[in-house]
């Protein structure tokens, strides 16, 4: 049986509603589908992560990746400019993400684009490591 456009609206609805809930943490498609498969909406993991990927594409989530055998992590930020301008810092032990606001690496930022020409995108751009807790 074919699913109507307006069914698959509604699981969009239910995914970008449990990202804002969650705004305040990371989560993986994996979280997410369990969440709606708990609240009585399930939702299939392929249809979740399409939609992940054009919410990371379009800039509403960002996108963390530690490396290809590790899933993806996920975190809404829709329209907090600040998040678009300043460094994030993921551990890759505990998995919690940092933002940091940081005067060195400002001026490392200014320093890559006036030596460099290059500009750094703060929606791409984070930095892989272990935290003070994990490395204890």
């Amino acid at each position: 049986m074919a699913r109507s456009a307006n069914y698959n609206t509604k699981q969009k609805e239910h995914i970008l509603k449990l990202l804002i809930e969650n705004s305040s943490s990371h989560t993986t498609a994996g979280y997410i589908s369990s969440c709606l498969q708990s609240q009585g909406t399930p939702v299939g993991i392929a249809t979740i992560y399409r939609y992940l990927d054009q919410l990371a594409d379009e800039g509403v989530i960002r996108k963390y990746t530690i490396d290809n055998k590790t899933g993806a992590c996920y975190q809404y930020i829709g329209e907090k400019k600040e998040c678009r301008e300043h460094f994030h810092l993921k551990c890759v032990k505990c998995e919690k993400l940092f933002h940091v606001e940081c005067d060195y690496l400002s001026d490392l930022e200014k320093h890559i684009h006036s030596h460099h020409g290059f500009t750094i995108d703060h929606t791409k751009t984070v930095l892989y490591g272990c935290c003070k807790d994990c490395s204890d």
